[in-house]
Formats: C-alpha cells, structure tokens, sequence
C-alpha cells in the first residue's frame, strides 16, 4: 500500500472515529434533554411526594397509607436493584404507573393513582421514565402490605377496578397551553383530584363532589382540603387567577398565611415539587379550575 493510500485510509478512520464520537455526543445530549424534561413532570407531579416520609430519605419509600382494610406501604422508586426500579426495564416501569402491573405480574392496589397517570401524554412518560433513571440507589426494602383481607390485590383490586376503574388513553403529547393544559395537568399530572376530591369508605371518589374539597374524617391521611371550585362563599370564587398560581408556587395565600400539611409537602417538602412550576403552567391551572362548575361545599 503506498503512502497516499495509507493517508487516505487514516483519514477515513479519523473521520469515522469523529462520526462516531459526534453521534456519541449528540445521543447524549438528547439523553439529557430528555431527563430535564422528566425532572419538570415529576416536579409538576409533586415531587412524588408519596414516595418519601417527612423528614425522611427522599424518595425510598415504605411511608404507610392507611386503607379501609389494612395497611399499604409506597415503594422505593430509586434505582436501586434489589429494592427499587433499578432492574425494571421502561415498560415496566410504565405498566406500573399506568395500569397498576408490577414487575412480577402482581396487581397494585388503586392507592397509587395509576388511573390518573394513565392519561399522562406518551412524551411525558417517556421523559419522566428517563428521569426516574437518575435517581441516586438507595437500598430500603418496601414494608409488606398489613391487612386482614388474604385477597386484597388478587381478587380485591381487579373487582375494584372493574366496577370503579376510570382509564384514559394517553394523547402522544401533552396539550401545550390554555384550559386544556390546566385539565391536563390537574386530573393527570398534578393530582389535584386526589385529594381535593372526596371519597367513600371503600376509597371511590365522589365525583359529583369534583375538586370540592373534604373534611378531616374523609380527607387524605386525616386532613380536611379546601374546596377548589369557583363557588364564592366555600371555594376559590373569590380568588383571582394570580392568587392561585402564587399559591401553586410558593405555598402562600392571598391572606399571606402559608399552606401546611400534605399540600406544603406537594409544594416544597421534597428536592422538586409545584414550587419549580413555571408561571403559565400554574395559570393555566388556575384558568382550568375557574372554569369548572362552582359547587357549594363548605369545609370545617
């Protein structure tokens, strides 16, 4: 092989080798993209704060869930191997979140919302799954479920879902802006309804009650939540736009009295949460929550 040869076939190997490394970078980059936008869902998802007991480890876990018949524990999502997510693959995780499937075939009960997030845009799982990707592994192993039902997520949780069971079909993408944008994020990212919504003894959401509010004997681990309807004298009527999207954010009312509880946890108790909302997400929920019917419901 002559000189010019050799030249020419290490410059084709150089330049193949840019390829290469370019192509390296830019999936990469994409990579990282796609995480920050996860990082933004599962703020706007409340940092998941089931997921973490107060004052505890972040995200591991095994904070305990009082149910009509027992006692049911949330699950570690760090990628931890042996007792996180770390060795369930994206579909996994997705059948989980969306439809209520373990990795193991098992059926989860309807305490996690995975009716909601079943209508969470196929692009925004995607990003929120690549997310929960970089959670740093932690070892804590999920306390079993306490109850005195021996069929609870055998026989139980399909005959729930069955009869109570609310699915969605998930859009290819998140609506972008407006009042459609407020719903979207309110009834399948957000979670308003999960607890601003009442439910019976069993667990089944009055939905004629829709975001009205519940008091301390029905409310989510004891706490009464306020009504968020546009009705004036026991909901947010009286509110303006402004007022709500400030709330979402800093947790502050428009008295300048600060919320407690679980809604301060959804706000700022965990890394991420509403509070790294961006402002025209919190206003078009605010926009969202305007327009739905006012239904008079007042709270002790």
């Amino acid at each position: 092989m002559g000189i010019d040869s050799c030249i020419a076939v290490l410059r084709s190997g150089l330049f193949l080798f840019c390829a290469l490394v370019a192509s390296s970078a830019v999936a990469h980059a994409q990579a990282d993209d796609l995480a920050a936008k996860g990082q933004y869902i599962f703020a706007m998802a409340g940092g998941c704060a089931c997921h973490t007991e107060p004052k505890g480890t972040h995200h591991v876990g095994a904070r305990a869930f009082p149910i009509p018949f027992g006692t049911v524990y949330s699950t570690n999502i760090t990628q931890d191997k042996e007792t996180g997510l770390g060795a369930w693959t994206e579909q996994q995780i997705q059948d989980a979140m969306t439809k209520g499937i373990r990795r193991d075939g098992s059926r989860i009960l309807p305490v996690m919302p995975y009716e909601k997030y079943s209508g969470v845009a196929q692009d925004d799982m995607k990003a929120l799954i690549a997310y929960l990707r970089t959670l740093r592994p932690v070892m804590k192993a999920t306390p079993e479920l306490k109850s005195w039902t021996p069929f609870a997520r055998s026989i139980g949780t399909p005959l729930f879902l069955k009869v109570f069971g609310r699915f969605s079909n998930a859009p290819a993408q998140a609506p972008k802006s407006g009042i459609e944008r407020g719903r979207y994020l309110v009834d399948h990212v957000s979670l308003c309804g999960d607890c601003h919504t009442p439910r019976n003894m069993i667990g089944v959401p009055n939905r004629s009650l829709y975001l009205a509010g519940a008091g301390k004997k029905i409310g989510p681990l004891g706490n009464s939540v306020p009504n968020l309807t546009p009705d004036k004298e026991t909901g947010i009527g009286e509110w303006k736009r402004e007022d709500i999207a400030e709330l979402l954010i800093s947790g502050t009312k428009p008295d300048l009295d600060n919320v407690q509880g679980l809604m301060e946890e959804v706000i700022q108790g965990t890394p991420l949460g509403y509070k790294d909302m961006k402002k025209e997400d919190a206003l078009a929920i605010a926009d969202y929550l305007k327009s739905i019917p006012a239904i008079k419901n007042k709270i002790e």
